[in-house]
């Protein structure tokens, strides 16, 4: 058998065909339910002349309508490309365009209010669950509908394991964004990894809050697919109370979670009592712990093993911190998951073998991306030889560091570093100092122009509640810790640090604050 990633879906419909495969609401659907209108999507999508290699937008959020419409995809040999509902009509008109969709699937609100756009591109059909009036037939199609719109049968694509499966486009918020080409090998490869070490089993309940259109989001579902767990499924903007309740209802047992997520749900459970004693791993990536995350995490869920990983959408997952050394070493994100080298290099490019010394993160495996959709420059400088003739590895543009044990440190990015005073700073380092401080709950650092320094630091922060801290006396803690030139130059507390839909700290508008602050004096703070 051809390993596609739709051979997870048959294989539970085999063993498990009358078990809830999702939960979604009050709504609670089989491995048979979601391989039977699956089926009936792919051969309506075949009806209208989609083929393999065709790219097909899913862009509903978190939504039963999203999982049959991945299996559907991939069932005839085309490629998914999962966007989030918050995208705005520029962005959604560069993905269109620059992919060649040829079937967009979203809500009737963003179809409305990108009606002119959508009628101007090159779809085929927008298909929309609940379709009302508002939107005439023709161009526009309901999703019910044309679950019975054919009785034909699915014809073989042809598709073979090197075949792109899905794009996934990075957020573009330093400019447009690009699509990450992977492989159903690609794909399989790090289900199959993730499974080995995290051990999902067809007894877990995986809540799911993350946007199916993040990869760690899309995981969740494909994981849980894979081994015959169900996915409660909620979506992305439910309230943390409601998580808990969940939690409570379902016993459900693994949690994903990004640090944000662990600070909200943290809040509300010292507010009220549930039972989630059910819950027995949490795990996280797309911004790392911090101790004071892990501690919330063993208050909420005393229970739980805690998974702390770190990865990028270009390999899918790099590391993973295994439970029993969250104690000893809470900073690191661990060692390189199944099947995955890693490794750094020096801005020479040669190799690093000296512990706890800074370099580039370098990652080879089956997991690493084929390249960037339509981006052979952006491509080349990612993909660089590695250690076999025509063999690409990824270079990660990450700053990190591995000690005399072999645990990985996360610096920060490249292109994310602080040249303060002529030496460059990782704003990590400086953000995991100053949210050791009791008093802080989360901090964000950023660069400013600076007339002597070049750059200085400018940090954000946000105390825990019933806590009491001078920004001076933050600004003490760290010049008595910290190198002179890691001190931040601005200090602003403020009441929370804005989310980007994916649950992490949205740099790029703090960045623009710090540089108003900046430039209008009567609200700088210069310490």
């Amino acid at each position: 058998m051809i390993p596609k990633i739709q051979n997870f879906l048959e294989e539970s419909v085999c063993l498990y065909p009358n078990e809830i495969a999702v939960v979604f609401g009050e709504e609670r659907c089989t491995f048979s339910d979601i391989n039977k209108q699956s089926d009936s999507l792919a051969k309506y999508f075949q009806s209208i002349g989609v083929d393999r290699g065709d790219r097909i937008v899913l862009q509903l959020g978190n939504a039963l309508e999203t999982v049959i419409s991945f299996w559907a995809v991939l069932k005839i040999g085309a490629i998914v490309i999962p966007i989030g509902t918050e995208l705005k009509p520029n962005k959604i008109a560069y993905i269109l365009n620059d992919s060649g969709a040829i079937v967009l699937i979203t809500n009737e609100d963003i179809a409305i209010q990108n009606k002119e756009l959508l009628n101007k591109s090159k779809l085929k059909k927008v298909i929309i669950p609940n379709k009302s009036i508002r939107l005439e037939e023709g161009l526009f199609v309901d999703f019910k509908t044309v679950l019975n719109k054919t009785e034909k049968q699915i014809v073989s694509s042809g598709l073979i394991s090197i075949d792109l499966a899905a794009i996934i486009y990075t957020s573009g918020s330093t400019g447009e964004p690009k699509g990450v080409m992977l492989t159903h090998q690609n794909m399989i490869v790090a289900t199959n990894s993730l499974n080995s070490y995290l051990g999902y089993n067809k007894t877990d309940k995986i809540l799911c809050a993350l946007p199916l259109s993040f990869d760690y989001g899309l995981y969740q579902m494909i994981m849980s697919i894979s081994v015959g767990a169900t996915l409660v499924l909620e979506k992305e903007s439910t309230w943390p109370i409601f998580l808990l309740k969940k939690i409570e209802k379902e016993r459900a047992t693994i949690l994903p979670a990004v640090p944000t997520m662990i600070m909200l749900l943290f809040e509300q459970s010292k507010k009220h009592e549930f039972d989630l004693t059910s819950i027995r791993s949490v795990t996280n990536t797309g911004a790392a712990l911090t101790g004071s995350n892990i501690n919330m995490i063993k208050n909420i869920f005393p229970k739980a093993q805690i998974f702390s990983m770190y990865g990028l959408t270009e390999c899918k997952r790099c590391t993973y911190l295994p439970p029993e050394d969250v104690e000893n070493k809470p900073d690191s994100v661990g060692i390189a998951i199944p099947n995955t080298e890693l490794w750094l290099v020096d801005s020479d490019d040669n190799k690093i073998a000296t512990p706890n010394t800074i370099g580039q993160l370098v990652i080879r495996g089956a997991t690493v991306m084929q390249g960037y959709w339509n981006k052979p420059m952006k491509t080349s400088e990612k993909l660089r030889p590695g250690k076999y003739p025509s063999e690409k590895v990824l270079y990660t543009g990450d700053y990190c560091a591995i000690d005399k044990d072999g645990y990985l440190y996360f610096k920060g990015r490249m292109d994310h570093m602080i040249n303060s005073r002529g030496i460059k700073v990782s704003p990590k380092e400086v953000e995991d100092f100053i949210g050791s401080i009791k008093e802080v709950n989360a901090v964000l650092v950023t660069g400013v122009p600076h007339k002597d320094y070049g750059e200085a630091l400018f940090a954000f922060i946000v105390l825990n509640p019933n806590e009491s801290i001078t920004e001076k006396e933050i600004v003490t803690h760290c010049s008595s810790n910290l190198e002179n030139y890691k001190v931040p130059e601005y200090i602003q507390i403020i009441e929370s640090i804005p989310k980007t839909p994916n649950g992490k700290f949205n740099a790029i508008v703090l960045k623009e604050r710090a540089l108003k602050i900046i430039e209008e004096a009567n609200n700088t703070i210069s310490i």
